[in-house]
């Protein structure tokens, strides 16, 4: 079963309200308002203090709204000095009887312009549009020019009858510079990623342009 939670300022806030609004109702009685028209200006002068507190809290630009907040607190403030035994309500001066006749079209008058005014809403931020991806710059392959240069064979000597020739002399050894060989190191790499074997002599020749006997020896180090 829930309880019932008695707030302090919730009580006070009636209590102060009742008060106002019967100061207000015996102002404008005693300045020659009687009947319901009495009970109609303490409604005027409130719903006029809520009106301008609502308005001042969603625009930007609240001086309207803060001048008929003043106008309509100083109507609720003079009433409840004026009854505090300050004024005579037996005899109401002429002044007050025009300001309290004069109310119901200045009340309507603030009313409207609150209601009607143009709110200036806060415009979002743009958002920036995302900046397309870069790709990566292709990899610059080393420029390395292999100059072979043609020797003339030399003659061998011819074995004398009954002797065994001796093998030719193995061919020489192509040397790789190592910046070539790294870079042909990350195309294994990246071959073998894509399709999963090895890569051949053939392929690695094409892509590096470089001749077959340097692409063999390349293969091999590889290996």
């Amino acid at each position: 079963m829930s309880r019932i939670r008695i707030d302090a300022v919730l009580i006070q806030a009636v209590i102060a309200g009742a008060l106002s609004f019967a100061h207000l109702h015996d102002l404008a009685e005693a300045a020659g308002q009687d009947g319901w028209k009495a009970w109609a200006y303490p409604v005027s002068v409130d719903l006029l203090l809520v009106a301008a507190w609502r308005r001042m809290r969603t625009t930007a630009d609240n001086r309207a709204a803060w001048a008929w907040f003043v106008i309509a607190l100083a109507a609720s403030l003079g009433a409840n000095v004026a009854t505090a035994g300050l004024l005579d309500l037996g005899d109401v001066p002429a002044w007050l009887r025009i300001l309290v006749a004069g109310w119901p079209a200045l009340a309507f008058l603030g009313g409207t312009l609150l209601v009607h005014a143009p709110t200036t809403a806060t415009e979002p931020e743009p958002v920036p549009a995302p900046s397309p991806p870069v790709a990566p710059a292709p990899e610059q392959t080393p420029d390395v020019t292999v100059e072979r240069v043609a020797e003339p064979a030399p003659e061998l000597p011819t074995a004398p009858a009954g002797e065994q020739v001796p093998d030719p002399a193995p061919a020489p050894v192509v040397t790789v510079p190592p910046a070539l060989l790294d870079h042909a190191r990350k195309l294994a790499d990246s071959h073998q990623a894509t399709t999963g074997s090895r890569i051949d002599s053939t392929t690695l020749r094409a892509r590096l342009g470089v001749p077959a006997p340097l692409a063999d020896a390349i293969t091999a180090q590889l290996a």
